[in-house]
């Protein structure tokens, strides 16, 4: 029979693949959780737990003893898992959150400080004492003057502050940052207003507190960007790296040097094993007596350990802490620990403790690069170019070289969907730039600095200090060079998610399979990469408080409604535009008309004209005026209450429905259409609720 044939011939595959299937119960588990972010509701996260347990129900269905039955009952319990534990971990960190803004009196305990340096301030993430008007836990920024040395975890301070809901994903496809204040259980965000009185002083260890005054020691003799990415290398603070630098070294794909991941931890091993093993072969007696490989890999192990607590244990580090911890316990049998295995331990560690991570682009991008290192590394074709053979010096480093240049490329790749997704761009050049800049961290900078720290101790830093500087001024000047370069960048508008699915699901069907069958993902990886390639670009976008609206002008440049919006909001509309430079200002352009009440703007697209009607003053407009005006009007913006009278012929964007909705992105082509945050998050718990937007239905 035909299905017996079917089947015989997926036990066949199945069994030549026994050795990956382990990782598809973690690929499933990962699907689980970002199942859930993805269906944003609770009809949906039943239905998806009800369709893994139907593939549970399939796989015994089809008999014991069957290895294709073995993998639908795991994958589906793995799928279930993984929605479920995302769900009860969403409820189990739901605190209050606020509102609306206020400005309050409050006393608060110090959890943790964090050095915004390159801003002078200082951010406080506060339990909040004695006040149920409150959420529990808020964070504030408050100046890093005199008080600075006191605000420590512990102290118990009383302040005067304007607070505000934490901020929601300000455009379709943005960073949600209310989401990340969700999982922190972070109810309200604010400023201080005026000084910080300290009721009672902090503690002075921790080490949260060791890990400022290393910051704070590297910037004192490394002043600006420098002492900036000194201090992220060291303890993974990237708050010291002024906003142009750090633009710079996103463009120029070198950003992932700032964040402590496999490279450091990889050095920072590979250091404290080669030390330890030199020390102690020092001594014939240890030498013959003792297995030093066994020690020095213990020696690697309490290193990468005592590393990854004092960075903070970030996602990228906690992974390649793990990922390192494998390798070295496979030094120790004597076996081959590098492998897809290791990545999936790694990945299934962090995503039992913290399952919101895979919604991150940093879970995203460090577990991509790492898998795409193993694969391509792991190809025939590339193994046996680069596996070491006996011939002259100049060959063997041009070999080396090669395998340099081959993984940055398959890096490049593996990361350009994930980047384009978060980040809309993707640096161009970055496997060039990194040929330089892995070896020049690796190899100068990391250990000119270690050695810096260290004699510090006896006073006699300064000098290693100053190459160290050096090193790093080199390293700013090449990321500089290549982001400034023709090309350097390419954006894209905001991706669709099942043009992202797409590419994933396609990416891992090539890396998680050994047998010609893997190159059936190509498939879904070009649709999906197609899918995202022809993603418009919005014609208008809106903000969900209404102050700030961007339209794309002829030349693709988008044109502010207020030119004097902060570099924050100038960066985001800019993004969403899918524009690599700066925005221009509305009431500089010939299509628009502007005063201080108002903008009015008149656009064609798709050989139709649209007039748009942006208010840009909070105060009451005359009556007669406004719905005139609104009645002439095909969209109306305003960051106010409208009148119902104002009734615009397509679409109204006032106070209340950007309440409702969110940011807004709005497409004028053949058929007008728009997508709010709303929309894209569904009812997920942080999500703005409401009805959406419904236009006219004749434009």
């Amino acid at each position: 029979m035909f299905r017996d044939r079917f089947l015989a011939r997926i036990e066949a595959l199945l069994e030549a693949e026994r050795g990956q299937l382990p990782l598809w119960f973690v690929a499933c588990f990962g699907a689980g959780i970002a199942g859930w972010f993805w269906v944003g509701g609770e009809r949906g996260w039943i239905g998806l737990i009800a369709f893994a347990m139907s593939l549970v129900a399939g796989g015994a269905a089809l008999g014991q003893g069957l290895r294709s039955s073995r993998a639908l009952v795991a994958g589906g319990l793995a799928l279930a898992a993984g929605c479920a534990l995302i769900w009860w971990r969403s409820e189990h960190v739901a605190a209050p959150r606020l509102a609306r803004p206020v400005i309050v009196e409050f006393a608060g305990a110090i959890e943790r400080v964090e050095h915004l340096a390159a801003k002078g301030d200082l951010r406080l993430a506060l339990s909040v004492i004695d006040d149920d008007t409150l959420p529990p836990r808020v964070r504030v920024s408050v100046k890093a003057d005199d008080n600075a040395d006191v605000l420590l975890p512990g102290a118990s301070v009383w302040m005067r502050a304007r607070l505000q809901p934490p901020p929601p994903m300000a455009l379709p496809g943005g960073h949600d940052f209310a989401r990340d204040a969700w999982f922190r259980e972070i109810g309200g965000v604010g400023r201080a207003l005026g000084a910080v009185e300290v009721m009672r002083p902090g503690k002075g260890g921790g080490l949260d507190r060791l890990r400022d005054r290393l910051g704070s020691h590297i910037r004192t003799v490394l002043p600006g960007s420098t002492g900036g990415i000194a201090t992220a290398l060291a303890t993974g603070d990237q708050a010291g790296v002024r906003d142009e630098d750090a633009e710079a070294m996103r463009r120029s794909g070198l950003t992932h040097l700032l964040s402590v991941s496999g490279l450091h931890i990889a050095a920072v091993v590979a250091a404290a094993m080669l030390l330890s093993l030199r020390l102690l072969a020092l001594s014939e007696r240890l030498a013959l007596r003792l297995n030093l490989v066994l020690i020095s890999a213990g020696m690697g192990a309490l290193a990468g350990v005592a590393y990854t607590l004092l960075t903070g244990m970030q996602v990228p580090t906690v992974r390649s802490c793990i990922a390192a911890l494998l390798v070295l316990a496979g030094i120790a049998l004597g076996r081959e620990a590098i492998s897809l295995r290791l990545v999936a331990v790694g990945a299934l560690v962090v995503l039992l403790f913290r399952p919101e991570a895979i919604a991150g682009a940093s879970f995203q991008l460090s577990f991509a690069a790492v898998t795409a290192i193993i694969v391509v590394h792991g190809f025939a074709p590339v193994r046996n170019f680069l596996a070491r053979r006996e011939e002259p010096v100049p060959f063997r480093m041009g070999r080396s070289l090669a395998g340099l240049l081959i993984t940055g490329l398959a890096v490049e790749i593996a990361l350009m969907p994930f980047a384009l997704y978060h980040f809309h761009r993707s640096g161009l050049y970055g496997v060039a730039a990194n040929l330089i800049a892995i070896p020049l961290t690796t190899f100068v900078i990391m250990p000119l600095e270690a050695a810096a720290l260290l004699l510090d101790v006896v006073g006699l830093g300064a000098p290693v200090w100053t190459a160290t500087g050096w090193a790093i001024d080199l390293l700013l000047a090449l990321a500089r060079r290549v982001s400034s370069a023709d090309g350097a960048v390419t954006m894209l508008p905001t991706m669709s998610r099942a043009a992202f699915a797409a590419m994933v699901a396609g990416a891992l069907w090539i890396a998680l399979w050994t047998r010609r069958w893997r190159w059936w993902g190509l498939a879904p990886l070009a649709a999906g990469a197609a899918l995202a390639a022809s993603a418009p670009v919005p014609d208008l976008l809106v903000t969900g408080d209404g102050r700030h609206m961007a339209l794309l002008a002829p030349d693709g440049r988008p044109l502010l409604l207020r030119a004097k919006a902060g570099d924050f909001m100038r960066n985001v509309l800019a993004e969403a535009s899918a524009f690599d430079g700066d925005p221009g200002a509305l009431e500089e352009q010939a299509l628009a008309r502007c005063s201080r009440e108002a903008c009015l703007a008149d656009i064609e697209r798709s050989g139709k004209a649209w007039r748009i009607l942006a208010i840009r003053q909070p105060d009451r407009i005359e009556w007669t005026r406004l719905t005139a005006a609104c009645a002439d009007a095909d969209v109306v913006i305003a960051e106010r209450r409208l009148p119902r009278g104002c009734t615009p012929r397509w679409l109204k964007l006032d106070r209340p429905a950007l309440e409702r909705v969110g940011g807004v992105s709005v497409y004028l082509g053949e058929i007008p259409r728009i997508e709010t945050v709303a929309g894209r998050l569904g009812q997920l718990p942080w999500g703005t609720s409401g009805a959406l937007v419904t236009p006219r239905r004749n434009p």
